[in-house]
């Protein structure tokens, strides 16, 4: 297992600040989608990942040009801290001509080939198998990419992570797989759905390193996934890294979470927020002051705001469009 303090004491100030912003960035994010969604602006599914900003941030701040990352339908988070283009990205949630599918994917299928984002996936479990196509092209590559994949604690009892885990393992592919654990599939609860308490236990099943963390630390998702990334690079094959985390919302936008206790999601907010955590945590090392926190606030915000100015003002898809791939 990795020593935090070892990773910890490899990362710059600037590194933790940029940390920070992303954390920020990616929080204001949600809530301005989500103020969206509610007022009728965004169509179909939207499932924000307010709370699990550390696991994005901290894998992210891991990996390298050339590397790639696999999400899933909770993957807003993951394409902010990979480097995309919120404008974009929010011009795809409007479904206008300017997104990154051209308004076609909507939320959950976000792709990014300019920063290795080989995309969201709409269907639980459905990046995982993609995940062992992408190991295999890095290791015959030979360049010393990586690929990321995250998904969820439901998507762990699906075959294809069995499947994945054992032909990664197998033929030693370069591929992190990332579960992030906010312990509930839609409405199941991870305790009555998850035969085991630690999915990443799992790992001893095919032979590959398991990590078991805080996914509400980004340090600590990062000295996780630093380590995995150098066993990868050396030719040492697959991880599974489970972070533990929690979101704050329900499954979606309009699922009112009513099969958790108020008591459960109060505890969470109170003790396990990334972003008031982070902040507070930077303050007391002073690298960074109140007054620095709030000025990157106000950039977000104009940032937040001009992607939505963007996106209001794109032109919608012209009808030719959506049957453009199928013609060629």
């Amino acid at each position: 297992m990795v020593v935090l303090s070892d990773k910890e004491a490899a990362l710059s100030d600037r590194k933790k600040i940029w940390m920070l912003e992303k954390l920020i960035e990616i929080r204001k994010f949600e809530e301005k989608a989500i103020l969206l969604y509610r007022a009728g602006k965004i169509w179909g599914y939207l499932h924000p990942c307010i709370g699990q900003e550390a696991i994005p941030v901290g894998a992210c701040c891991a990996i390298k040009k050339g590397d790639y990352i696999i999400s899933n339908h909770r993957g807003h988070g993951h394409c902010i801290a990979a480097g995309a283009d919120i404008r974009k990205m929010m011009a795809e949630l409007f479904g206008k001509s300017t997104g990154y599918c051209g308004g076609r994917g909507g939320s959950m299928h976000i792709i990014d080939m300019e920063h290795g984002i080989l995309g969201q996936n709409g269907i639980v479990g459905g990046g995982i198998p993609l995940s062992v196509g992408a190991g295999l092209s890095c290791k015959m590559d030979k360049k010393g990419s990586v690929t990321l994949c995250f998904f969820g604690d439901g998507a762990s009892n699906n075959g294809v992570f069995h499947e994945a885990l054992n032909m990664s393992a197998l033929f030693k592919l370069p591929v992190i797989y990332i579960c992030e654990n906010n312990m509930y599939a839609i409405s199941m609860s991870s305790k009555d759905s998850v035969a085991c308490v630690d999915i990443g236990k799992r790992s001893c099943a095919y032979g590959i390193p398991g990590h078991i963390i805080d996914g509400s630390n980004p340090i600590e998702v990062y000295g996780a996934v630093s380590e995995a990334m150098e066993l990868a690079r050396g030719g040492g094959g697959p991880s599974l890294i489970e972070a533990k985390t929690y979101r704050f919302y329900g499954h979606h936008t309009n699922d009112p979470a009513e099969y958790r206790s108020s008591k459960e999601v109060e505890y969470y907010k109170s003790t396990k927020d990334p972003v008031v955590n982070f902040k507070r945590k930077l303050l007391e090392e002073k690298i960074i002051t109140a007054g620095g926190i709030q000025e990157i606030e106000n950039k977000l915000d104009r940032k937040i705001e001009e992607a939505v100015t963007f996106a209001m003002d794109s032109p919608e898809p012209e009808l030719d469009e959506f049957l453009k791939e199928i013609k060629e």
